[in-house]
């Protein structure tokens, strides 16, 4: 049975309905693939329906967890579950097969979620738009001939349009936070160690990266955390257990907090007129709220902090390249790999063990230098973007006379110049869809915590969500 309100709805919302038996979940797996059905030929966010193994987890019998039948969708790179099968956004990796769930899947699973489909991502998970040549564009919910942003572009549109109320996504450079902005949804990047990453990666795209989600509602965000949060067998490291359930947090005010406004990044393009303009009114808002507000400028080597990522990135880039060549049998080349994903993967191939220590050495100096700022603020507030939502086929990484730097630069100093700061300093952040341009398309602000302290976070952003509320702006194409 499809149920007609199915898209009002929070994960916990519809976890609740289950609860109390008025609605089975299969009634939830049917509305989330009839949305998908109705939909995803104009957004082309979901890769593959997978309506057998959902209802198989129903039959088997779900576990009682906090999200007990809430459909949910997985990233087509990172967390995997048994028999699962990806191309990585590649056609390189096509076809490769899991044999095993990862220990954030087997979570998942605990929470009670039902897995009803996999999403898109940019070849190799490597892109801040979601435009693989494998899948075709991914369109956003709010105009369709608008990025949905990467590399979570899939998850943040699905959740965006109201196929599935929570999706897996993962942020090595902003890849949770820039498709949360791009289709107004709240997309939190926990802080380093918060998430699994075994039993497959220890230390994920060395330090920078971390796996969790996009979701509807700060609510959900922070219960989901709750489910999936602490180390695992064998762990490299984690980070301390909170002092109360991040769900708390986000249900209390946070008190009076001293807040950072930043509103450009050494090396960064200058930001653009409206998203300045919009930083202006929350710091309005924050203080309206009663927390303290002043401008601060973070200093660090932005030449420095760049190379340094590039050469971390293409080193990840590489091992995983050689790995699904070795899986699948293909030859990695211009028929295999997108122009600037080989050109990345040749720049790795040639790099030595100690430019990557150098890198390292590198991203310990700018991490410092946010950590001194950050002993006088309790949060940081960015905008989102540089800019605008992105056009479909900006940030092409085919396009001619494009090279690994250029492309580099665009997508990451010109474009996400405020995410990836925060992969390397492996603070908390997260996204709230707040505004919206005058384009009509979201427009989004982040907000970045101390190490270790997303409890903050959860509680700003539940406050900032009572006070500016989003839930009831739907994008034109919407379950």
């Amino acid at each position: 049975m499809i149920i007609a309100e199915y898209g009002k709805y929070d994960g916990l919302g519809l976890a609740e309905l289950v609860r109390r038996k008025e609605v089975a979940p299969e009634d939830l797996i049917d509305s989330a693939l009839d949305a998908i059905e109705r939909l995803n030929p104009k957004l082309n966010c979901v890769v593959q329906k997978l309506p057998a193994y959902g209802r198989g987890q129903v039959k088997r019998g779900l576990p009682l967890g906090p999200f007990r039948g809430v459909p949910f969708l997985v990233k087509e790179f990172g967390m995997h579950f048994k028999g699962m099968t990806t191309s990585a956004g590649s056609r390189l990796a096509a076809g490769i097969k899991f044999d095993a769930d990862s220990e954030l899947m087997r979570r998942v699973h605990a929470a009670g979620f039902v897995t009803v489909g996999t999403t898109t991502t940019p070849e190799m998970a490597f892109n801040a738009n979601s435009e693989a040549l494998v899948y075709g564009p991914t369109r956003n919910p709010w105009n369709l001939g608008h990025s949905v942003g990467g590399s979570s572009g899939g998850a943040g549109c699905a959740v965006g349009a109201g196929l599935v109320p929570i999706a897996h996504a993962n942020d090595g450079g902003g890849s949770i936070r820039i498709p949360a902005a791009c289709n107004g949804v709240v997309g939190m990047k926990p802080g380093r160690g918060r998430t699994p990453t075994g039993p497959d990666m220890g230390i994920f795209l060395w330090g920078l990266a971390i796996e969790f989600a996009e979701t509807r509602s700060v609510r959900d965000s922070a219960a989901l955390l709750d489910a999936l949060a602490g180390p695992d067998d064998g762990y490299f490291y984690h980070a301390e257990p909170p002092r109360r359930s991040f769900l708390a947090a986000a249900m209390t005010p946070p008190g009076k907090l001293r807040i950072g406004v930043v509103d450009r990044l050494p090396g960064a393009r200058a930001t653009a007129a409206e998203q300045k303009s919009r930083l202006n009114d929350t710091r309005k808002l924050l203080e309206d709220l009663g927390h303290v507000c002043e401008p601060v400028k973070i200093d660090y080597d932005a030449e420095a902090f760049s190379e340094s990522s590039i050469r971390i990135w293409a080193t990840t880039l590489t091992y995983f390249m050689d790995l699904f060549a070795q899986m699948t049998g293909r030859k990695i080349g211009p028929k295999t790999c997108e122009a600037v994903t080989l050109e990345v993967y040749r720049f790795g191939q040639a790099l030595k063990a100690t430019e990557l220590e150098n890198a390292m050495v590198q991203q310990n100096a700018v991490s410092r230098a946010v950590g001194q700022v950050m002993r006088k603020y309790d949060v940081l507030l960015t905008p989102g973007l540089a800019r605008d939502v992105a056009k479909l086929g900006e940030l092409d990484q085919n396009a001619k006379g494009v090279d690994m730097r250029a492309w580099w630069d665009q997508i990451l100093q010109d474009y996400a110049a405020f995410t990836p700061l925060f992969n390397t300093t492996g603070q908390p952040a997260i996204m709230l869809p707040l505004w919206q341009a005058k384009s009509g398309l979201p427009l989004a602000m982040q907000f970045v915590g101390r190490m270790g302290d997303e409890e903050t976070l959860y509680s700003l952003a539940g406050q900032l969500e009572q006070a500016l509320p989003w839930s009831g702006r739907k994008p034109p194409h919407y379950a």
